[in-house]
């Protein structure tokens, strides 16, 4: 294996503020808030404060299916926070999610409103708030929440684990990416052994252990999160492929997919949502366009 640097660590480590490679401008070793800026409240019970990301996808596409399933309470503004330009470093989402990460969400719904930060907490928020997406029996409520967890133990491998070294990275190390390509392929392994006696991650029925992988793991299988598709010959999961096309097929997963997303094709994004009519809008506003 070929060295790509000498370096050696020092006894005490410094922060060196040009050594963050694309992400230099937001990457920090403090948290706060770097600026004051209030987030702005819409009409409805929800308010989300996200961007399309894996971990923005998992919220927005829980939102649709609840509103698809007749759940009229869980109407929401979805608002975009741009992290490439610090948005989650403003005062007012710091107030909401003390770790600086999107999602977050504000419950409006009841007399005092309820921060919720962590996509995967959220899920639960309002899995358990509708009665949906969540089982209530004691084994399958367990499997579901196990899968859960193990996304949000898991997706760091993937996304900045082998996603930075592999995509990112200012240099090429062929130690982390080889370190972490072993463990992604691991953990599509896990995934293929259970979709290939399981329909669903949970069981025989959809939940939210499928809204929180599908993002991270389902992108992965179908080129929609890295260019490293072929890298890791992902392929070769044909179980995991099956259901992540299955759940791509979902309208209120396509719908989830579009909130927040100002990146892709054109058709793909719809910056910020605020009424179930916003997508017809984005559709007509881009046939237009075009």
């Amino acid at each position: 294996m070929s060295d790509t640097t000498d370096y050696v660590p020092p006894k005490v480590w410094t922060w060196n503020k040009e050594n963050g490679g694309r992400f230099a401008s937001i990457n920090r070793p403090i948290a706060g808030p770097t600026h004051d800026k209030d987030l702005p409240i819409g009409k409805h019970p929800f308010q989300l404060y996200s961007l399309a990301t894996p971990n923005g996808v998992k919220v927005t596409v829980m939102f649709e299916e609840l509103l698809a399933l007749g759940h009229t309470g869980a109407e929401y503004d979805a608002w975009l926070i741009n992290i490439g330009q610090g948005d989650q470093f403003g005062s007012g989402f710091v107030d909401i999610n003390p770790n600086s990460k999107i999602p977050a969400l504000m419950d409006r719904s009841g007399p005092t409103p309820i921060r919720v930060f962590e996509s995967g907490a959220i899920l639960v928020h309002l899995a358990e708030k509708f009665g949906a997406f969540l089982p209530t029996e004691p084994g399958p409520r367990a499997e579901c929440l196990s899968w859960l967890f193990w996304q949000m133990g898991s997706a760091p491998y993937l996304g900045g684990g082998f996603g930075h070294f592999y995509a990112y990275a200012p240099i090429k190390i062929e130690y982390a990416i080889d370190r972490f390509a072993m463990e992604v392929k691991r953990q599509l392994d896990v995934l293929n052994r259970r979709l290939a006696e399981s329909r669903y991650l949970g069981g025989e029925d959809y939940t939210i252990a499928d809204m929180a992988v599908w993002p991270w793991y389902g992108g992965m299988a179908k080129g929609l999160l890295y260019e490293g598709g072929e890298f890791l010959q992902v392929q070769e999961y044909t179980h995991v492929i099956r259901w992540a096309d299955e759940i791509g097929e979902r309208p209120a997963v396509q719908r989830g997919r579009m909130v927040n997303r100002v990146f892709g094709e054109p058709s793909s994004q719809l910056r910020e949502r605020h009424d179930a009519g916003d997508f017809d809008t984005n559709t007509e506003d881009k046939r237009a366009a075009e």
